[in-house]
């Protein structure tokens, strides 16, 4: 899965083949979210606030 960027602790990986709808990974410490690319809505998982 490429990284497309990492920021503040937080990395960005990008999904766009695996299964749809077309989404990312935020990955933060030992949380993940998944989030779809078109509503930036999270589909899964969650992150602390603080993320």
């Amino acid at each position: 899965m490429p990284t497309i960027s990492q920021f503040f602790g937080i990395v960005i990986q990008m999904f766009w083949r695996k299964h749809a709808p077309p989404h990312f990974h935020a990955l933060y410490a030992e949380h993940e979210a998944l989030i779809d690319i078109r509503t930036l809505e999270v589909i899964g998982g969650s992150l602390p606030r603080r993320a």
